[in-house]
């Protein structure tokens, strides 16, 4: 009678435990790049620094390298969000308001797009864009992450502008105003958690991007901060532990804080029950 309970104790405890050990194996690589960053002599190993010390970062944000690095980073992943998220919503107006011929199957193709790997299309892309003479090229790399991301953008937005009641287009157009113009103070304006939502998945994409940039830009003055990461592994297996985790953490920052935004943007609903009354 007594080897029951403990045997479902047992059971039930089992996931938590399961759950704690797969907790700690992620945490512990996260910790180890903390310590580090604090740390002169860090090395492979998982340990409290002898003297906690901000020269780290000191040491990578005073190096104009790693600054120019940061800036071309946020030059092309906001240039990207901005064109991304104005095409988005230009395409997905149509496909939400209009019924045309064909749209089903422009949906799906989109959709398709969104599962093609990065890898499986760099091959032609590199050809075309030495051709172009866009290899090497800062705007050519912000022109493919566009292309690249647009797919993902026009799908999300026309779900999102689907839950624009279109009773509130019509009383304007009633009024006078113009497509554009309700698209830009009616529309956009009730869909601004969607845009957000794209906005931020759309910028950490690019940020966080490591192979495009390295494939399609050469001049080491024109890396971003995801590839710049790369000149911390040294020659002949030599790492600068400290540095690295150092940068680490500040190239994680962006991604971090755009990450609680969009906690908080995608867990608002769209109320909208009621607006299209009165």
């Amino acid at each position: 009678m007594k080897t029951r309970p403990t045997a479902y104790s047992l059971r039930k405890r089992l996931p938590y435990i399961v759950l704690i050990l797969i907790g700690i194996l992620f945490l512990a690589p996260l910790l180890w790049v903390l310590l580090a960053s604090f740390d002169t002599n860090a090395n492979q190993a998982l340990k409290i620094p002898k003297n906690f010390t901000m020269g780290n970062y000191v040491e990578v944000l005073t190096s104009q390298t790693n600054r120019r690095s940061f800036g071309i980073g946020f030059l092309i992943s906001i240039g990207q969000t901005i064109l991304v998220v104005i095409m988005s919503v230009l395409a997905a107006y149509p496909l939400s308001r209009y019924i045309m011929k064909g749209k089903q199957l422009f949906m799906y193709s989109i959709l398709f797009m969104t599962s093609l790997p990065i890898t499986a299309v760099m091959v032609p892309v590199y050809q075309l864009f030495v051709s172009i003479k866009f290899y090497d090229s800062i705007f050519g790399v912000m022109i493919f992450f566009t292309a690249s991301a647009l797919p993902f953008g026009i799908w999300m937005m026309k779900n999102f502008m689907d839950t624009v009641p279109i009773e509130l287009e019509e009383a304007a157009w009633v009024d006078g105003a113009s497509t554009f113009t309700c698209v830009r103070k009616i529309v956009a304006p009730l869909m601004l958690p969607g845009i957000c939502t794209v906005a931020i998945f759309t910028f950490s994409g690019s940020w966080g991007n490591f192979f495009v940039p390295y494939i399609l830009l050469s001049t080491a003055k024109n890396f971003p901060a995801s590839v710049l990461i790369y000149q911390y592994f040294g020659n002949h297996g030599m790492i600068s532990y400290s540095g690295l985790a150092a940068y680490s953490i500040l190239y994680s920052l962006p991604s971090i804080m755009l990450y609680a935004l969009s906690q908080q943007f995608m867990s608002q609903g769209f109320n909208m029950q009621g607006s299209a009354k009165g």
